[in-house]
């Protein structure tokens, strides 16, 4: 009798053992004749050497799938373990696998276009209105890239700029002062990573969500970075976050030209950006349109409602005083 130690921490515990450890007791059912116990990201098995062999093997190749799909369910475990190649989930244009499954891919020709952009780029602008999924498509492919290991680590960052707030009232330190602006990257990276395993990735720095200032004095290698609502950048600051590019890195800059928060005289980073860099090599641009926002079909009535809006404001003669 012999004792193995299969270690499983590339996967979240939760997702591989299944809910009330389901997942588990199936696979200690369809190995009868060995110990099995799990505590962690650590399972021990003792049994006959050719039969824990086995088991590791299996149990390797159970990680694997879980990895790849973000799940693992009954067939796939019994399909697996008897050594039969489960039915792979084929599904063009799939990013990733998000939570439970769940498949994130392009939704229409302009997030295709983005993920085109970014494998024959270095550095990628996406542009276009709110509710377009430039964002969430853009870290679904610094997660991809993290999953297949073409990059160490995510690195997330937005301007800390107030749409009408003001900082300094928020509650707490600095940073619960400036969590509430980083939020929507953090709930972009749970709907793509499990809790446990977004926490470990967090906490190990894998993945780094940061305000903008933070990046000054950085060169970040080996690495994808993602810089959101640019167009609330200075042109100082976009040219020092531009400049942080190290190697073997790639980096995505979304914004929305028409959405600009700074000082009516300060001049948004974004907008000079994309004059000064127009025809670089290496330099990747897609432009989103209202018909591309995928959220709810009223967003994209409200986008067109403030632009008639404005543009008539625009048009109307200012009263003149007597």
């Amino acid at each position: 009798m012999i004792e193995r130690i299969v270690i499983i921490d590339s996967v979240d515990p939760l997702t591989f053992y299944g809910v009330n450890n389901g997942n588990l007791q199936l696979v200690k059912n369809l190995f009868p004749k060995l110990r099995i116990s799990a505590r962690g990201s650590v399972i021990r098995v003792i049994g006959e050497d050719s039969e824990t062999a086995e088991f590791e093997k299996r149990m390797k190749e159970l990680v694997a799938w879980a990895e790849k799909y973000n799940a693992l369910n009954e067939d796939a475990i019994i399909s697996i373990i008897k050594g039969d190649a489960p039915r792979e989930l084929k599904r063009d244009g799939v990013i990733i696998y998000g939570i439970n499954g769940k498949p994130i891919q392009a939704r229409n020709a302009n997030q295709e276009a983005l993920v085109d952009a970014f494998n024959h780029n270095d550095l990628t602008f996406a542009l276009g209105p709110a509710g377009t999924g430039k964002t969430y498509i853009a870290i679904a492919l610094a997660v991809r890239a993290l999953k297949n290991r073409e990059a160490r680590k995510i690195i997330l960052s937005r301007p800390a700029v107030e749409a009408g707030e003001k900082l300094g009232f928020l509650p707490g330190d600095m940073k619960d002062k400036i969590d509430p602006y980083l939020q929507p990257l953090y709930d972009a990276l749970e709907d793509m990573i499990p809790a446990l395993k977004l926490k470990e990735y967090m906490e190990s720095k894998v993945i780094q969500i940061a305000p903008l200032a933070f990046m000054r004095g950085r060169t970040l290698n080996d690495a994808v970075i993602v810089l959101d609502e640019a167009q609330n950048t200075t042109t100082h600051q976009l040219k020092m976050f531009l400049t942080r590019l190290g190697q073997n890195a790639k980096m995505i800059v979304t914004g929305d030209t028409s959405q600009i928060d700074l000082p009516r005289s300060t001049q948004s980073g974004l907008v000079q950006a994309l004059r000064v860099l127009k025809g670089v090599k290496g330099v990747g641009k897609v432009e989103f349109t209202k018909a591309d926002i995928v959220r709810h079909h009223l967003v994209q009535r409200i986008v067109e409602a403030y632009e008639h809006y404005e543009k008539n404001e625009a048009s109307e003669p200012v009263a003149s005083e007597e």
